[in-house]
């Protein structure tokens, strides 16, 4: 999924319909961890990235809340063969110190039961203590909403709307 997702963006760019410094990722949940891995891989193909209730340390998830019920699908750190592959693509444990990254948003919540917001605080201070000169790598905890949904439509729309602002000011 990473390869596809990095070639749809190289083809974005090969084909003139955008240039990676006007190129934007987003993605919550399982596709937090898809624009995480992404962003670690190629960091130079993207301008800005939005990353939203993610999974992120792939070494470490399945210890953190209920995440345990994932190792069947995901795989557990704890089988060396696994950890092996886990550690390849986990976005946390793949940041470069040097490396100048996308300016990076990520979001958690303090009432996800799914993923720990433990995630983005740690990818957010791992992102600023590689990159302090880039970014900007910032964090926003969420403390009325889960995992996703579960608000008010107002809250919806404010959340968007914070989502949109970083991208227009990192675009």
């Amino acid at each position: 999924v990473f390869d596809d997702f990095i070639a749809a963006a190289e083809y974005l760019v090969d084909e003139n319909w955008t240039r990676p410094e006007r190129l934007a990722i987003y993605g919550g949940s399982n596709g937090g961890l898809l624009v995480g891995a992404c962003m670690v891989q190629r960091p130079e193909l993207y301008r800005s990235v939005v990353c939203a209730v993610p999974l992120l340390d792939m070494v470490n998830y399945h210890t953190f809340g209920l995440a345990n019920i994932w190792a069947e699908e995901y795989g557990s750190s704890e089988d060396p063969e696994q950890f092996r592959y886990l550690r390849t693509y986990s976005p946390y444990h793949n940041v470069e110190d040097g490396v100048r990254y996308p300016a990076f948003l990520c979001t958690g919540s303090e009432n996800d039961a799914r993923v720990d917001p433990l995630h983005a605080r740690k990818m957010v201070a791992r992102l600023q203590a590689a990159d302090p000169a880039g970014g900007p790598h910032l964090l926003l905890i969420r403390r009325a909403s889960g995992h996703g949904g579960g608000v008010t439509i107002t809250t919806q729309i404010e959340q968007q709307a914070e989502l949109y602002a970083f991208l227009m000011a990192t675009l």
